[in-house]
């Protein structure tokens, strides 16, 4: 496989309501796009950078500039045996995991669709659908969260996530268990907004039953988060620590976590996610997927690698329209509190052309 060049595209996507965590507020999604064009076909990527470098170190300027001036030249001259050659191309380049995430995922859309083989059959689903969670943002006052908690559980989801903060925690936690009662699975996510002074705090979130507490302290903190473990009998689950699979091994070993959150663009990519995946089912450890408020090409991706054996618990991987109006491909729609994992060459999806069109508000090609 020769790759011809990259096109990288930025769109503009609004949300349907205000997005908020304990590191900002998004009401439209800022997404870059990568389409590789190879000798044979085409394939797409999507990056799950934010505007700016407040989730992770990355920012989707630096997303493009990384991506023009040092990984599409990597990747040019000579042939891919195939996309699993990505990551060993773009090795030698520090960081820049959702930039590479990006670059990897286009590639391989691109090296199944040629071959007429699905994202799911190559990253080993074995299941033809995946359970569906909805993370919901904080709110201005708890009688506006619960209506929004309402909602979903109408539509039928499955799980439900809140992100909290300090101040925006125990109450609200309280008020929404009581409200779904016992019998609806509840986590929460706090984006690293805790220090481990909070432990006993955060032990007060015992009492509901909940899943897992996502995330709780900073994302170097690992003996942290060990020692959190031994306080609070709620498990914990890593995100933003989670970089690799190296890092997986390492933080279930310390007794860092007990459950793990896969986010393929955190990680580097869909391949590296599917490793990570591996050594957490070795030990008995379950994960589930992560959402960045991907669009329809990054949830095509997101739900075939949550149809893999590990995947014990829901993840967010919810409908097209928590967050879109419209969707930039076919929009994904709930059923059952599911979604079909797409059988298609590739990702499955590809955008809507006149949807694209209308979306976006810059276009680079980047030839090789």
């Amino acid at each position: 496989m020769k790759l011809e060049g990259l096109e990288l595209r930025r769109v503009a996507m609004p949300l349907v309501s205000p997005f908020r965590t304990s590191f900002g507020t998004q009401t439209a999604k800022d997404i870059l796009l990568v389409r590789a064009v190879t000798e044979a076909g085409e394939g797409w990527g999507e990056c799950v950078t934010l505007p700016d470098p407040v989730y992770s170190p990355e920012y989707t300027d630096g997303a493009v500039d990384v991506i023009r001036r040092f990984l599409a030249p990597a990747l040019s001259g000579g042939e891919l045996a195939g996309a699993h050659m990505v990551g060993e191309k773009l090795a030698k380049f520090k960081g820049h995991r959702m930039a590479k995430a990006a670059v990897e995922m286009a590639v391989l859309d691109a090296e199944l669709r040629v071959a007429n083989r699905s994202f799911a059959r190559e990253l080993g689903a074995v299941h033809d659908r995946v359970p569906c969670g909805v993370s919901v943002g904080i709110m201005d006052e708890i009688p506006q969260l619960l209506d929004a908690v309402d909602e979903y559980i109408a539509e039928g989801y499955v799980r439900i996530k809140l992100k909290i903060e300090p101040g925006w925690d125990i109450d609200v936690v309280r008020a929404v268990r009581e409200r779904i009662g016992d019998d609806v699975q509840l986590q929460v996510d706090a984006n690293t907004a805790y220090t481990l002074r909070d432990a006993q705090h955060l032990a007060r979130l015992d009492e509901f039953d909940l899943l897992l507490i996502e995330q709780p302290l900073e994302e170097e903190d690992i003996l942290g988060h060990a020692d959190l473990a031994r306080v609070v009998n709620t498990p914990i689950c890593l995100d933003e620590s989670i970089l690799s699979a190296q890092t997986t091994a390492a933080a279930i070993r310390l007794g860092a976590t007990s459950i793990v959150n896969i986010k393929p663009g955190r990680v580097g990519g869909y391949l590296e996610a599917r490793r990570i995946h591996d050594v957490a089912l070795s030990q008995g450890v379950p994960v589930w997927c992560g959402g960045m408020v991907e669009s329809g090409l990054g949830r095509a991706a997101n739900i075939a690698l949550a149809a893999l054996p590990g995947f014990t618990l829901p993840g967010d991987v919810s409908a097209s329209d928590r967050f879109y109006r419209t969707d930039l491909t076919e929009p994904f729609v709930m059923k059952d509190g599911h979604l079909s994992v797409p059988q298609g060459p590739g990702l499955g999806v590809t955008p809507i052309p006149e949807v694209l069109d209308e979306l976006t508000t810059w276009v680079e090609w980047v030839p090789m």
